[in-house]
């Protein structure tokens, strides 16, 4: 088999591919995110939101990402509200162009749809979906450089009408010893909504290889202009059977 590759900890995803005839999963253990903005204090946690993935062929795999149960709390200074329940599906095919057996450069094709599970107060209740195209570069002294755009079509904040968005980012890893890896990226969102402001954020994460096919992670996000969540922070599993 290739490498163990995911594609989390980080924001990029990964353009390598789950081997044919293999099962890799990729969870979330727990993640705390803190946002306030307008008078109103957010806090979200998500529990064990695995993403199931299973090689088609050794170009191509099937994935599908659940969301068991999530959590909302916003606090104003005279009220206080909880939403909990499911989120959220999603489901997502990779397929990669070049170099999911090495090289110096490795691309990938990840459409994807929203299913709408999330319970009323989770989620918008409407299907929408996209396009990601992951780019990972080997560079000098051993640092990898994945450079990922993606279109993604979205339910309008109001109305029944649909609106374009763009993601764009930026990710660096590097070892640092046999066991850890240290990644840090600068990631956008651009919505083609006019009402909605756009979402910039400074993300950090590690990983540790437990085993050959066993890793923990460790990371954080920091919103850098206030938008969304001000801080999030997380622990997740990935392995690979």
């Amino acid at each position: 088999m290739r490498a163990f590759s995911t594609d989390r900890p980080p924001k990029a995803n990964s353009p390598y591919t789950v081997d044919a005839g293999h099962f890799q999963y990729e969870t979330d253990l727990a993640v705390y995110s803190h946002g306030n903005a307008d008078g109103l204090t957010t806090e979200q946690w998500t529990l064990v939101d695995p993403t199931l993935k299973l090689g088609l062929t050794n170009t191509v795999d099937a994935e599908l990402q659940i969301t068991p149960y999530e959590s909302v709390t916003t606090r104003s200074p005279s009220n206080k509200t909880t939403v909990a329940g499911i989120g959220d599906s999603f489901a997502r095919l990779k397929v990669n162009l070049v170099g999911d057996d090495g090289g110096n450069v490795s691309v990938a094709l990840l459409p994807y749809v929203k299913l709408p599970t999330a319970r009323s107060g989770l989620g918008n209740g409407k299907v929408e979906g996209g396009v990601i195209v992951p780019v990972s570069l080997a560079a000098p002294n051993g640092f990898t450089i994945i450079v990922m755009p993606e279109g993604d079509y979205l339910k309008d904040a109001t109305g029944g009408g649909y609106h374009g968005a763009f993601d764009f980012l930026v990710n660096v890893s590097h070892p640092i010893n046999d066991r850890w890896t240290a990644y840090t990226e600068v990631f956008t969102t651009q919505s083609f909504q006019t009402s909605e402001k756009p979402v910039y954020t400074l993300d950090g994460a590690l990983t540790c290889a437990l085993a050959a096919n066993l890793q923990l992670d460790f990371g954080g996000n920091l919103s850098l202009n206030g938008i969304g969540p001000r801080l999030q922070l997380y622990v997740g599993l990935s392995q690979r059977f």
